[in-house]
């Protein structure tokens, strides 16, 4: 029988319907390079193994605090991948200056993928879904990354940031 996820959500009591628009970008070009879209219910750090490839080895993983756990480390290990994941305190332990300091550095580089949902939610004025199932969702995001795109290399290059060939 398949595992079936339901797109609802329960966030401080508040219940919402909808779906998660997972990302990968690099900090030197801020292109989306893979997305994978889930139900609103999944948790952030499933997709992560999806996500990351061979080819990011070596890297490092800026990420917030939901990427954080046993098997992240598996997975990031597998593709030898360095983690820079925001640390978070913890009830009667909470962040000393130099973890704080830490998370400062790599919150900074972690925005710029904040930078790329802030685009989609003012410029694009937000990704509102007319649909109902994982399928379409998948399009109708997709789409709304590749607009993204479109608009983010047209300003690169008008930036002088990135030469076409």
């Amino acid at each position: 029988m398949p595992l079936l996820l339901s797109p609802w959500l329960k966030k401080n009591g508040v219940s919402f319907f909808g779906y998660k628009d997972h990302i990968k970008t690099d900090v030197g070009i801020p292109l989306i390079s893979d997305y994978r879209v889930t139900p609103a219910s999944t948790h952030d750090s499933v997709v992560l193994k999806e996500l990351v490839s061979e080819a990011d080895g070596g890297k490092p993983l800026h990420a917030d605090s939901a990427y954080t756990g046993e098997e992240i480390e598996k997975i990031l290990n597998d593709f030898n991948i360095t983690n820079k994941t925001c640390e978070k305190g913890r009830r009667g332990a909470p962040l000393t200056e130099a973890q704080r300091r830490h998370n400062r550095h790599k919150s900074k580089i972690r925005a710029l993928v904040e930078h790329i949902f802030g685009f989609m939610e003012n410029s694009m004025n937000g990704i509102f879904l007319r649909c109902i199932g994982i399928k379409r969702a998948t399009c109708q995001i997709g789409l709304a990354n590749l607009t993204y795109i479109i608009c983010r290399y047209v300003q690169l290059i008008r930036m002088n940031r990135f030469k076409p060939e």
